[in-house]
């Protein structure tokens, strides 16, 4: 059987779209055939697509057409009776053309009195797809429903656009399963009697009648919406954890793309998607349109499957039982309501279960205003432990990008426990730790000896902040501990909260004492992302947003010790900041004898060497310090990340003596650079004990020899796969390179469908205007790039799904996993690590090229 279908936009950026689509088929068939003059006349409807053979999941089959016509709903309601009969040509254009049955989209089937008056005229069965539109939105609704877990009974749900055909039938299903309703209609219509007929008696108890909007916001978090007006609901209203189903088109919300609110969700309403098993023709690739079909077409799909050339959806009243029967039809043709989606992005349960405190904890009703602080702040932290509620909170207060990214490498996870290198959900999940805090945890998480170190203070009520009015004891003690372990005769110490913080005091460290505005720095570097940091980070995607930074800093290539020359001879470059051990940019270990040609340097041209060990520092490359490796003495030092032993945040800058006197050993400038919350006591007891361990237990000396071993034991398995292309680092600081290549892979593409596709594409192409054609080469080239990306981030994701092993990218290159776990890890788990490494690599190795 063969069906028509009438779509229209429902937006002028969807009509644009249309119309790009109608020129650019108009010019390919001119290309192809040559030029007619009936080519470009006038058309009523615009061709859009043909579905030369539809295979259900249930085997069976039809075929049709779609096409549009290019009017907004705006447009259809200026001049309806026209419109009318554009709707009845163009059904009749469609039966010329085969179809046995048509489906009328949206406002196709509203100007002709709900499609009633168009099929009396029409030479075909019409039907407007309301029933299955409508049964969409009730499964929507009752799978949220479940997925917040609520009682109908204690729930009332707004539907807005009553008694329209849609809002009418949802109603009456939705009452069915025991919800009480508040009906929204138009503020003309006062006969409330007469409202309330059009419902069973029986439920008229269950439902409120309004014909304003704001009465709804106050008693409702649920909303499903079906109007022919659009615009009706304010999404600054709705309550903190409202859900509005909207079915109409245009919408019923007053925004066209997702709001800045986190807070709710709007659901793209009344659409089905195809599974698998549909087949809905000329897939290549098994790239076909199967997801947010909108219910209208997939109705006269469905329809046609059944072979129904019959008048199905029509009028004010949809049947309950005629919208069930078309659902189930559909889902036994392959066609679900799942998965929802908003503005056209999909919908999970997470993002629903995200919300779900606002309906079970009673801070959160409509009575916020009146409830005390106190109160709220107390049901916050007694809340039990939740992941769907951590998530939430952290899209809605924090990052939701990260939420969103880490999501879609499937590392959303919420740990509430943590013990040496292992991570547990709350669902008892136990994942195997190699990012370890980005360093942070080289004595694995929780210590005992540091947790013991920092309890034991506390206990005994040791004062904390207490520097800058009194001298702190074991801030003290940790600064002559730190000089004495430290290389190059190092005297005084700067605390502070971070890596970045240490750094930034080295940077005003390395000014004051020089007098010299410039420092070098090498390409690729990473010290951080504070304005100054970032002005020492080589690396263009973390600074380009934030220009200008500090002046007078001098980027310097790799291992490049000729340009270093040349940079150290500048008379404005007092400094030269480096890393050990490139860790951010990808885990590069310059070449052995760099770091001493460097100090050579830097004594010849009287430059300050500052060693940036945040990472690399104890103990993680087989050193207490990475700069031992080649036995040099640095000017400055930073350290932070394990120095505490992940318990607390500090970091510290270390000088020698003669630095710091040149630049705070007056009494105008020895208060220049504090802080606050830098040297307090606590976290300088944590550090103590940090270091102890560290040294007392020869972490450096494990690292080195399990790091041998585990980089020898990657690379074996790296040897088998061309897509590895480098093992690469030093003790347990290791990076894995992945060089999948996608290089014109999109160009490839590009020009095997200008090739294959009707028409004289490679001609359109060489006429586009130069800039275009720039950007296009330009977007192409960047999308190869991500691909490769996309290719190393898929090991990240089966690592952790596949192996509960939790791995990350560098902050710099995401095409290198970083492999940093704790230093007490045993062998047994770098094997676990190496296994799971060998197995990802096998499966991902379809092309090996």
């Amino acid at each position: 059987m063969k069906f028509g279908f009438i779509a229209h936009p429902t937006s002028v950026g969807l009509k644009r779209y249309v119309k790009m689509l109608d020129l650019l088929q108009r010019h390919t068939n001119e290309q192809h055939n040559g030029y007619k003059r009936s080519e470009w006349s006038k058309s009523n409807l615009v061709s859009f697509m043909n579905f030369a053979k539809i295979t259900s999941a249930s085997g069976a089959t039809c075929e049709g057409l779609v096409k549009y016509m290019p009017l907004t709903a705006e447009e259809m309601l200026a001049d309806p009776r026209a419109i009318a009969n554009r709707v009845l040509a163009g059904i009749e254009e469609l039966h010329s053309d085969g179809a046995e049955l048509v489906g009328l989209g949206g406002f196709t089937s509203i100007v002709g009195r709900r499609g009633e008056a168009t099929a009396a005229k029409a030479p075909v069965p019409v039907t407007s797809g309301n029933s299955l539109t409508t049964y969409a939105g009730y499964k929507a609704m009752m799978q949220i429903t479940s997925w917040l877990d609520v009682n109908p009974e204690m729930q009332t749900i707004g539907v807005v656009g009553y008694p329209g055909s849609i809002c009418l039938a949802l109603s009456r299903l939705l009452l069915a399963e025991g919800f009480n309703l508040a009906l929204l209609h138009r503020a003309s219509h006062t006969d409330k009697a007469e409202l309330l007929s059009h419902l069973p008696e029986k439920y008229h108890h269950r439902v409120t009648l309004t014909g304003n909007p704001e009465d709804l916001y106050s008693e409702c978090k649920l909303f499903v919406g079906a109007t022919s007006a659009g615009g009706i609901i304010d999404v600054e209203a709705l309550q903190p954890g409202s859900i509005f189903i909207d079915v109409a088109l245009p919408r019923d919300v007053n925004v066209n793309e997702r709001p800045a609110r986190d807070d709710i969700l709007i659901i793209d309403g009344g659409c089905v998607t195809a599974t698998d098993a549909v087949k809905l023709g000329g897939e290549s690739l098994n790239v076909t349109i199967k997801q947010q079909l909108n219910g209208c077409m997939a109705e006269t799909i469905v329809l046609a499957l059944e072979g129904r050339a019959e008048t199905f959806s029509l009028g004010r009243y949809l049947p309950p039982e005629q919208v069930l029967e078309i659902g189930e039809l559909a889902e036994k043709h392959g066609f679900y309501a799942y998965p929802l989606a908003s503005f056209g992005e999909k919908i999970d349960a997470q993002h629903v279960t995200n919300l779900k405190r606002y309906y079970h904890q009673d801070i959160y009703g409509q009575s916020n205003s009146e409830t005390k602080t106190l109160e709220f702040i107390d049901a916050v932290i007694h809340a039990s432990p939740s992941r769907e509620d951590t998530l939430d909170r952290h899209h809605q207060f924090v990052n939701p990008m990260l939420v969103e990214f880490l999501k879609q490498q499937r590392c959303d996870h919420v740990f509430n426990q943590a013990h040496g290198t292992s991570l547990s959900t709350v669902n008892g999940e136990t994942y195997m730790d190699m990012v370890a805090g980005y360093g942070c945890l080289n004595l694995g998480h929780n210590p005992t000896a540091v947790t013991k170190a920092v309890s034991d203070y506390l206990q005994s009520q040791g004062p904390n902040f207490i520097q800058y009015i009194s001298i702190p004891e074991q801030t003290a003690k940790l600064a002559e501990v730190l000089c004495h372990v430290a290389p190059g005769n190092m005297g005084k110490v700067f605390f502070s909260n971070s890596g970045t913080e240490a750094v930034e005091a080295a940077i005003k460290l390395a000014k004051a004492a020089t007098g010299k505005a410039g420092i070098a720095y090498l390409k690729n570097s990473y010290h951080g992302k504070t304005l100054g940091a970032l002005s020492l980070t080589g690396r263009e995607k973390h600074r380009k947003f934030f220009q200008p930074l500090l002046s007078d800093m001098v980027e310097v290539p790799f291992a490049d010790l000729d340009a270093l020359r040349v940079a150290l001879s500048r008379e404005d470059v007092g400094a030269f900041i480096l890393e050990p051990i490139q860790g951010e940019g990808g885990v590069h270990v310059p070449p052995e004898g760099y770091l001493q040609a460097v100090q050579a340097l830097c004594k010849e041209t009287g430059t300050l060497l500052m060693v940036d060990e945040i990472q690399t520092g104890l103990g993680r490359t087989g050193k207490l310090f990475a700069c031992e490796w080649e036995g040099i003495e640095p000017d400055v030092i930073m350290l932070s990340k394990s120095l505490s032993g992940g318990i607390i945040p500090i970091g510290a800058t270390l000088c020698k003596n003669n630095v710091w006197q040149a630049a705070y050993g007056t009494s105008d400038r020895f208060l220049l650079h504090t802080s606050t919350f830098g040297g307090g006591n606590i976290a300088s007891v944590a550090a103590l004990a940090a270091i102890r361990e560290i040294i007392a237990t020869d972490l450096p000396k494990r690292s080195e020899e399990l790091g041998g071993y585990f980089k020898a034991q990657l690379q074996a398995v790296a040897d088998k796969y061309p897509f590895v292309s480098e093992v690469r680092g030093r003790g347990l600081m290791l990076g894995i390179q992945f060089e999948q290549t996608f290089d014109g892979a999109v160009a490839a593409s590009a020009r095997e469908f200008a090739t294959r596709l009707p028409g004289d594409w490679h001609t359109t192409w060489k006429f586009l205007p130069d800039p275009v054609r720039e950007h296009l080469q330009a977007a192409m080239t960047r999308m190869e790039q991500s691909l490769g990306e996309m290719f190393c981030l898929k090991f990240v994701t089966k690592f952790c799904i596949d192996h509960q092993i939790l791995t990350f990218v560098t902050a710099n290159s995401s095409t290198v996993i970083r492999i940093q776990p704790p230093l007490i890890i045993s062998k047994d788990e770098i094997d676990r690590f190496v296994s799971a490494f060998a197995t990802v690599c096998e499966e991902m190795s379809t092309f090996l090229d």
